[in-house]
């Protein structure tokens, strides 16, 4: 089968098709034939070998699977195998979507892709699939950060990096669980921060924690932290308040704040949590943002674009 991969680690040149075999679903698993695959910052370290970035979200095996590497976390296609035995509420020629685990030559920048049936459920009713290729890993990924904070209706929250996949997901989920929402954005994101749902919007960059002590001066109960700003955020939160981080990061420990790092391959196979997410999609709940579809061969300007910033909404790939 067609995919897209490193062989060497490096630049988004180092991306180019590959052919590899093509994989069956086994017992417990689903296999998809994949139509758009989403591009996402944690794919880059799968492509330039950055481990220590890589670690946090990406199960690749250094040093133990033989290349190629093929990156992707965000699939979306039509079901085509179901492995014998297994129980799932798909059928053959279902639409489908699926978060991705990477492992090797295993990831979604493929034409098929088989994972647990736990990581995946029915594409969004309506959603393009390229739409829905932007909503399993970020989505779930806001979940679980959500989940490990563990607010109550009525307390508040910031979200940095708000206008990005992560961190936009993160808004829509805390409004829906009747948080309050202070977020960041440059002045160009303000507008489409504050459709998200967010109820304060304070502008981004250094000092972005005084500007959320302004707003609120006894601190918020925690950060959803997807700009990476890490122990930079400390003096946003109130004593005994939390940090959720991307990435692996834990930050100093003071004033009784505690550091949850979120990890989606710990959520992977949560289909609950997915299938709800599926439904919030279709109720309006989740926006899903699409910037731009490329084919899968201009997977290398996909991620010089999304190397480049500025992008808002997902970048798919499309096979």
């Amino acid at each position: 089968m067609r995919a897209i991969g490193v062989n060497t680690d490096g630049g988004p040149e180092a991306l180019e098709v590959v052919e590899l075999p093509e994989p069956h679903a086994g017992r417990g698993e689903v296999r998809l034939r994949v139509r758009a695959a989403a591009v996402n910052p944690t794919d880059t370290f799968v492509r330039n070998g950055d481990r220590a970035s890589s670690a946090s979200d990406t199960a690749r095996r250094w040093g133990k699977d033989p290349p190629p590497y093929v990156p992707g976390m965000d699939a979306a296609g039509e079901v085509d195998e179901i492995g014998e035995g297994t129980d799932t509420e798909l059928h053959v020629g279902d639409a489908a979507m699926a978060v991705v685990v990477p492992d090797g030559s295993h990831g979604a920048y493929a034409e098929h892709v088989v994972v647990p049936a736990g990581s995946v459920v029915r594409a969004p009713a309506g959603a393009s699939v390229a739409a829905a290729a932007t909503l399993p890993m970020n989505a779930l990924t806001a979940r679980h950060a959500l989940d490990v904070l563990a607010l109550a209706p009525g307390q508040t929250i910031a979200v940095t990096g708000a206008a990005g996949a992560f961190g936009g997901y993160v808004v829509q989920l805390a409004k829906a669980d009747r948080l309050t929402v202070v977020a960041d954005a440059s002045e160009a994101d303000e507008e489409l921060v504050r459709s998200l749902g967010a109820d304060v919007v304070v502008r981004r960059g250094d000092g972005v924690a005084a500007r959320i002590r302004d707003d609120q001066p006894g601190g918020v109960d925690a950060v959803a932290d997807g700009s990476l700003q890490g122990d930079a955020l400390l003096d946003a939160v109130r004593d005994g308040g939390r940090i959720a981080t991307v990435r692996g990061h834990r930050g100093a420990e003071e004033r009784g704040i505690t550091w949850h790092p979120v990890f989606v391959r710990d959520v992977a196979q949560d289909h609950a949590a997915l299938d709800r997410l599926r439904r919030q999609a279709e109720d309006g709940v989740l926006t899903l943002r699409v910037a731009d579809t490329l084919p899968a061969e201009q997977a290398p300007e996909a991620h010089r674009r999304l190397e480049a910033g500025g992008v808002r909404g997902r970048l798919v790939l499309t096979f």
